[in-house]
C-alpha cells in the first residue's frame, strides 16, 4: 500500500531570500567559466555565442515560471518527482528519481567537485589532476589528487548538511552572496577594461556561423548543420543552467512554499540568465574569438581575467571558482537528498532514506548520495556524464511541463495559488524547444545520449522488481 507523504517533521526555516540564493547557488558552478570555449568551437561567432546563452536562458526561465504552478499545487518535499507522480504515475516518477540518483544529481555533484579541485590546483599545485597518486599496472585506472580532493569536499558538505538545514542554509547564503559579488565585480571590471578593437573584430561577423573541424580550421555552416551546431553548443549551456529546480525539492522546509518557491524560481533564474549573458559579453570585450575557442583547458574565464587584471587574474578567478563550486555543491547536496526521502516514503527507495535524524534532515539519503557521487568522481568519466545529463535532464523537464496541461484536465479543482505565466503558449514553447534540443543532440552525440536514455530505461525492470517485492511483503 502506498504511504502518504508527510513532511510534518521537516522544519520550515527557509525564506524567499534563502530559496532564491539556493536557485542561484545551485545553478552557478564552474560551467560559465569554461563551456563558452566549446560553444564557440561549435558555432564560431559572437552573435551565435550570445544566442546560445540567450536561448538557454529563455528555456530555463520559461520552465521555471511554469514550475511555479506545480510547486503551488504540491508544496511537498521531492519537487519534480512529486509533480511527475501526480501528472502521470509512480513508474514515470521512479524513472526520474532513479535517473536523478544514478546520474543527474550525483553526476553533477561529482563534476562540480572535480572542478573545485582543478582550480584549487592553481593555488596548491599538488592538487592537480595531473598528480596521479595511484595507477594500475595496465594504466586503465588511476586516482589523482584532484579526485581525492573532490571526494573530500563532497564528504565535508554532506556531513555539514546532516547537522541540520540551518547550517546548510548559512553555508549556501554566504558562498552564494560572495559568488554574486565576485561575478558582478568581474563583469563591471570587464566593461571598464573594454577593448574596442577586440569587440569590433568579434562582432564584425556576428552571425557568420562556423564550426572548427580541426584546430585552426573552420568550416561555414548553415541549415541543419547550424541547428546541429547550436544543439551541440547547448550541451554546455544547459548543464551550466541546470539545477534551478533544486529549490522545489526542499518545499517541506520552505516558509509559505505555495508563494515563495515560484518567486524563488523566477528571481533566481532571471538573475543567473543576466549574469551568464553579461559574462559572455565581457569575454567578447576582452578576448579575440580564437582566444575564447582555444583557451588552455577551456578555461575562458582565466584568460579573460588575465586580460583584465594581468597575471594576478589567474589567482582571482581560481578563488572565485572555488567559492562558486563549493557553494554550488552545497546546494546540490542539500536538495538532492530530499528526493530520495520522498521516494522512500513511497516505497521506491531504500527504507532508511525515509527517516529524518534528530536534526530533521534525511541523513541516510545524504550519505547514499555522497557514496554514488564519490564513485563517479573516481570513475574519471564525468566528462561523458555531462553529455548524458543534459539530454536526460531536458527530457524530464519536457515531461514535467507537459504535466501542467495534463493536471489542468486531471485535477481542475486542485488549488493553484499561482498559475503558469503565459499558459498555454510559454509552456508549449518550452516543450517545442526541449524536443528540438533532445532530437538534435540525439543526432549529434548519439553514443552519449543513447547511454543516457539506457540509464533511464534500466529503471523500468528495477521498478517492477521493487513492486514485486513490495507485493510479496
Amino acid at each position: 500500500m502506498e504511504q502518504q507523504q508527510d513532511n510534518s517533521d521537516f522544519k520550515r526555516s527557509l525564506s524567499l531570500f534563502d530559496g532564491t540564493l539556493l536557485v542561484i547557488g545551485s545553478m552557478i558552478g564552474s560551467g560559465i567559466f569554461i563551456v563558452s570555449a566549446d560553444i564557440v568551437r561549435n558555432v564560431g561567432s559572437a552573435g551565435w555565442l550570445i544566442a546560445v546563452w540567450a536561448i538557454t536562458g529563455l528555456m530555463t526561465m520559461t520552465a521555471a515560471i511554469s514550475y511555479g504552478e506545480l510547486s503551488g499545487m504540491f508544496p511537498k518535499a521531492g519537487g519534480q518527482y512529486v509533480y511527475l507522480k501526480e501528472s502521470y504515475n509512480k513508474l514515470i516518477a521512479f524513472l526520474y528519481g532513479w535517473s536523478f540518483f544514478a546520474v543527474i544529481q550525483t553526476g553533477t555533484i561529482a563534476a562540480v567537485g572535480v572542478a573545485f579541485s582543478k582550480f584549487a590546483a592553481y593555488l596548491i599545485p599538488a592538487l592537480s589532476e595531473d598528480n596521479k597518486l595511484f595507477i594500475t599496472e595496465s594504466g586503465s585506472f588511476s586516482v589523482s589528487a584532484a579526485q581525492l580532493m573532490s571526494i573530500g569536499i563532497i564528504v565535508l558538505l554532506t556531513y555539514s548538511n546532516t547537522r541540520g538545514v540551518k547550517g546548510g542554509k548559512i553555508i549556501q547564503n554566504i558562498f552564494t552572496s560572495t559568488k554574486l559579488i565576485s561575478l558582478f565585480g568581474l563583469i563591471i571590471a570587464g566593461f571598464v577594461m573594454f577593448k574596442p578593437e577586440v569587440w569590433n573584430t568579434n562582432w564584425a561577423t556576428a552571425f557568420t556561423a562556423t564550426r572548427e573541424v580541426s584546430e585552426g580550421n573552420w568550416m561555414s555552416i548553415g541549415g541543419t548543420a547550424l541547428l546541429g551546431g547550436i544543439a551541440a553548443a547547448m550541451v554546455g549551456s544547459v548543464f551550466s543552467s541546470d539545477a534551478w529546480n533544486n529549490v522545489t525539492f526542499i518545499a517541506g522546509e520552505m516558509k509559505n512554499p505555495q508563494r515563495n518557491i515560484g518567486l524563488s524560481l523566477f528571481f533566481g533564474t532571471l538573475i543567473v540568465t543576466v549574469i551568464y549573458v553579461s559574462a559572455n559579453l565581457v569575454y567578447l570585450a576582452v578576448l579575440p574569438m580564437d582566444a575564447i575557442a582555444h583557451a588552455p583547458k577551456d578555461r575562458v574565464a582565466v584568460e579573460a581575467t588575465k586580460a583584465i587584471f594581468g597575471n594576478i587574474g589567474t589567482i582571482i578567478i581560481a578563488i572565485m571558482i572555488m567559492v562558486s563550486t563549493f557553494g554550488c555543491n552545497n546546494g546540490l547536496i542539500l536538495a538532492g537528498s530530499r528526493v530520495y526521502y520522498t521516494m522512500a516514503q513511497d516505497g521506491l527507495f531504500f527504507k532508511n532514506a525515509a527517516k529524518l535524524n534528530k536534526n530533521g534532515v534525511p541523513e541516510w539519503a545524504l550519505w547514499s548520495q555522497c557514496l554514488v557521487a564519490a564513485i563517479l568522481c573516481l570513475s574519471g568519466r564525468y566528462g561523458d556524464l555531462l553529455d548524458m545529463i543534459s539530454f536526460v535532464v531536458v527530457l524530464f523537464y519536457i515531461l514535467t511541463i507537459a504535466g501542467i496541461f495534463i493536471l489542468r484536465k486531471k485535477q481542475p479543482n486542485t488549488p493553484r495559488p499561482y498559475k503558469a505565466f503565459g499558459y498555454p503558449l510559454l509552456p508549449a514553447l518550452y516543450i517545442i524547444l526541449g524536443i528540438s534540443f533532445c532530437g538534435l543532440i540525439l543526432w549529434i552525440k548519439t553514443q552519449y545520449t543513447i547511454v543516457g536514455l539506457g540509464i533511464v530505461l534500466l529503471g523500468i525492470p528495477i521498478y517492477y522488481l521493487i513492486q514485486r517485492r513490495a507485493d510479496k511483503a
